[in-house]
């Protein structure tokens, strides 16, 4: 007799689905696991074993086959101990055999029989629902899976023992309940920062509408604060880009006891990232620092000190807002529409152009530094600005700074504009106008007469790419958007073109 619990297999945020078959024969007494198990899946039989023991279940003193179909599919992770015990339970007859049959099962097997979380729940409850089935998975998991609708049937025990009594009818577990994380603290505050109005003008544009942004300047000139407090003006999670961010987490086994949160991921890695970490990669293809920054910053401090090729390998995603991860036996797409916020000294010493210093290199020392990073990189940031050294008299004089509330409310209007705009022309996946496709972008920041001849002047002045020429036009119409025009003026295209000046110059240096 054959027995047989559904699972799932990951690939991405896929949840592929994975036929457990248990059979339990004549033989000698072993478990045998086939359909091309990692060495996670391969150490299952112990844990099994020791589960069931702990449960007051005795192995049969039989052979037991185990097989994942389809064979071909690699499987990979723990999650394959609890449907491979429920398995076993249902050839011995502990569980009901149709009990199993309208439910996707995962989780990972403790030794005492407990059911320890597993990283997927929430994708794997997606996909159960999707396939009309119920779902199994450890109450830890419970909470997270939850998020995917109301009318799945989850059930989340807490041991072996409590699932069997649970389908003998000796013992009800309740549906667990969704839960929102409620982060501790309040985010940084724009107020805390003296000085630099400049820079705070090109953050607001850069969240109203989703631009990617670059500033340049010396040590402590207080870059690195205003990228950590882009976070507090941008709008919180829609309900869609909820999911999708916590899929992507899920995955990557980071949802802190299976709750989720409304607040835009914000990721910072080390210079030192290598492209596996910062795109995605490695043995079981995890999802990289690009990815968990989905539909949210990822911010890079001390831009030219990462290795040119990681750079690099982050234009493709810029562009299509996915990260393809490419193997000889497996392709895997993660989706990474992220907002990019780097950050730069002007040279290796740091003090390049500030007044009162000279270079000992000179200006070699400017030109290699800044050309660690390509032309074809630079050309897909939208706005580039150089944040000078602060000043004595900014730091001493009283700070009467605009708080992040007030430009968070500008924020949010200008990309209310943006997302019924987008809706009324059929684009409604699209909510911000960094991320406006090429074929509407000329139609929807069609500039007047006179912005027309600045923006034929400045692109044969600087010579502008085809996509520098378009994100200079996204540029100013959020900067329209913000001021509440419905027509892009001379003075919103003179702003968005002064906001490449600093790039060009790096581009020439690159």
């Amino acid at each position: 007799m054959v027995s047989r619990v559904q699972t799932i297999a990951f690939q991405g945020i896929e949840a592929v689905p994975v036929d457990v078959q248990v059979m339990v024969a004549p033989g000698k007494k072993n478990i045998h696991i086939v359909g091309l198990p990692d060495k996670a899946v391969a150490e299952s039989r112990e844990r099994v074993q020791a589960a069931l023991h702990a449960s007051g279940l005795s192995m049969p003193a039989k052979k037991v086959t185990v097989n994942l179909a389809p064979a071909d599919l690699p499987k990979e992770g723990s999650h394959y101990d609890l449907p491979i015990a429920l398995g076993l339970m249902s050839a011995l007859g502990a569980i009901p055999g149709d009990a199993l049959a309208g439910y996707v099962v995962l989780g990972e097997l403790s030794l005492d029989g407990t059911i320890a979380p597993v990283a997927g729940a929430l994708p794997a409850a997606m996909g159960a629902n999707a396939a009309g089935k119920g779902l199994i998975c450890p109450a830890a998991s419970g909470p997270e899976a939850a998020w995917a609708g109301s009318d799945i049937d989850i059930i989340a025990p807490r041991s072996l023992i409590a699932i069997a009594n649970h389908f003998r009818g000796t013992q009800l577990i309740a549906r667990p309940e969704a839960k929102i994380h409620q982060p501790a603290g309040d985010l940084p505050d724009l107020a805390d920062i003296k000085g630099q109005e400049s820079a705070k003008r090109a953050l607001e544009v850069a969240a109203a509408g989703g631009h990617n942004l670059m500033m340049v300047g010396p040590p402590g000139s207080g870059k690195s604060m205003l990228a950590q407090r882009l976070p507090s003006i941008l709008p919180p999670l829609s309900p869609r880009e909820l999911l999708e961010v916590s899929m992507i987490a899920s995955v990557a086994g980071e949802l802190a006891e299976g709750k989720l949160t409304n607040r835009r991921p914000f990721r910072a890695p080390h210079h030192s990232a290598s492209m596996a970490a910062l795109i995605g990669g490695g043995l079981r293809v995890r999802p990289g620092e690009a990815s968990l920054a989905h539909h949210g910053v990822l911010f890079l401090d001390e831009l030219p000190e990462f290795p040119p090729q990681v750079l690099d390998s982050l234009r493709q995603p810029l562009e299509t807002g996915e990260c393809v991860i490419a193997r000889a036996n497996s392709r895997v797409s993660y989706p990474a529409r992220i907002q990019l916020i780097a950050a730069m000294n002007p040279c290796r010493c740091g003090m390049a152009g500030e007044p009162g210093y000279r270079c000992l290199r000179g200006p070699r020392c400017q030109a290699d530094y800044q050309a660690r990073i390509s032309g074809p990189m630079l050309d897909r940031i939208d706005l580039r600005i150089e944040v000078p050294a602060v000043s004595a008299s900014d730091l001493i004089k009283p700070a009467s700074a605009e708080k992040s509330a007030t430009v968070a409310t500008r924020v949010a209007q200008a990309r209310t504009i943006q997302r019924d705009r987008f809706a009324a022309l059929g684009l409604g996946g699209i909510t911000t106008n960094a991320q406006a496709p090429t074929s509407v972008v000329e139609e929807m920041a069609a500039p007047d007469a006179a912005g027309v001849t600045l923006l034929r002047d400045a692109s044969e002045k600087l010579g502008f790419s085809a996509r520098a020429y378009h994100r200079v036009l996204k540029v100013a119409r959020t900067l329209a958007d913000l001021d509440g025009s419905e027509k892009v003026g001379r003075i919103h295209l003179a702003e968005a073109i002064s906001y490449r000046m600093t790039g060009e110059r790096l581009a020439q240096a690159a």
